[in-house]
């Protein structure tokens, strides 16, 4: 007798504790307030939308997403840098030097663009100009250096 009146104590007590369940119907005006705000573009979320495109080698899609990013961003050293890796994927090198050139502007020290940078020199047949970003990129980064000194290599 003792234990069910603790144990109808215990579920009343709980019981008041626990939010009304009508206050999560759909009609009420509490649910409007707890609705998410749909998505805005932002630069990161473009290039988050970029890497997704390239890790499919939708270059396309990667040079859009990379192109709104740092129309919304300038200063996005990272987004500069893929746009430059989707553009040297589809054969526009020039532009893809461009677009490497702003992200080290941004950033002077940064391996990842520099390795690409320096292989897209190779592309071009430009192996002096590799050469030249191989040695800013060895203190940097020795793997990184190691890759693009194996490009060059191959490159001749």
């Amino acid at each position: 007798m003792i234990l069910r009146r603790l144990v109808l104590g215990f579920l009343i007590s709980a019981s008041a504790l626990l939010p009304s369940l009508g206050l999560a119907e759909p009609s009420t005006p509490a649910a409007g307030q707890v609705r998410q705000p749909t998505a805005t573009p932002s630069a990161e979320r473009e290039y988050d939308r970029g890497v997704r495109a390239r890790l499919t080698k939708d270059w396309k899609g990667a040079v859009e997403a990379q192109r709104a990013a740092v129309t919304m961003q300038p200063a996005f050293p990272e987004a500069w840098n893929e746009l430059g890796f989707a553009l040297r994927n589809q054969g526009r090198y020039p532009e893809s030097l461009e677009a490497y050139d702003e992200a080290l502007r941004l950033r002077p020290n940064y391996p990842e663009a520099l390795e690409y940078l320096g292989e897209a020199y190779v592309k071009l047949g430009r192996l002096d100009d590799a050469r030249r970003v191989l040695d800013r990129l060895r203190p940097l980064d020795t793997g990184r250096a190691k890759e693009l000194a194996e490009v060059i290599q191959k490159g001749k």
